[in-house]
């Protein structure tokens, strides 16, 4: 079903708001996508897509970036990828950024930056509340996939690449304390080491949304008893 050929008329504007809020929404739950990859996850027409990208990028909430070299790899000049700025991840959930930002500055004064860490601690501590209980709901999932369900509950559209060799990656499409961890990176920090300790491995932040990547990624390497398990 389309919701898209909306004559160029009055009114037209206000019919288009709610399918743009669907593109730039489809965007933020599943990373930079293609205006291909788009009209095929909304059921829209390709030409509908880009009009809606087009006001979206003109709006400042959407940006179009050149794939990366090693992805394409067809004849032809690649696709490009749309992805949402600090602007299109504002309208979702984070009207509350500047009095968070203020309360931690009030509280890195008073209490200094051990204070800050403590209570980024404490906002992680989600991630050791939920783990062992949704394992048992859900026994057939991997660590990784455990946490990413934590995640999305959480509202960070979360979600797990397998990669040979390396291990898996637990991607978060999107993150709602990214404008207050840009300036108070101790909430990306005790959210990694949450992580660390739940799986009881090392794990690595390799990009994060707060400081201006697409996705906030961590890679979880893959141990030797989960080579174990995997043969078996």
């Amino acid at each position: 079903m389309e919701f898209e050929e909306v004559p160029a008329a009055s009114g037209a504007a206000g019919h288009d708001q709610p399918t743009r809020e669907r593109v730039a929404r489809s965007i933020l739950d599943n990373g930079p996508s293609t205006a291909a990859a788009l009209a095929e996850r909304l059921d829209l027409t390709p030409a509908a897509v880009r009009r809606h990208l087009d006001q979206l990028v003109e709006e400042g909430a959407v940006e179009s970036r050149e794939p990366r070299q090693q992805a394409h790899r067809g004849r032809g000049r690649p696709a490009k990828l749309f992805a949402l700025t600090e602007v299109g991840r504002d309208r979702f959930d984070q009207q509350y950024d500047d009095l968070a930002v203020q309360a931690l500055r009030f509280l890195r004064e008073t209490g200094g930056d051990d204070a800050v860490r403590e209570f980024a601690t404490r906002r992680a501590a989600f991630i050791h509340e939920r783990f062992e209980g949704v394992r048992a709901e859900h026994p057939g999932l991997g660590s990784a996939e455990i946490l990413a369900k934590i995640f999305t509950d959480e509202g960070y559209a979360a979600s797990v690449r397998h990669l040979p060799v390396v291990g898996e990656q637990l991607c978060q499409q999107h993150c709602p304390v990214s404008h207050v961890a840009h300036e108070f990176p101790q909430l990306c920090e005790a959210e990694t080491r949450a992580i660390s300790q739940v799986l009881g491995r090392h794990v690595q932040r390799l990009a994060t949304i707060a400081h201006g990547d697409g996705v906030c990624t961590t890679c979880i390497p893959t141990t030797p008893t989960d080579k174990k398990e995997r043969v078996s």
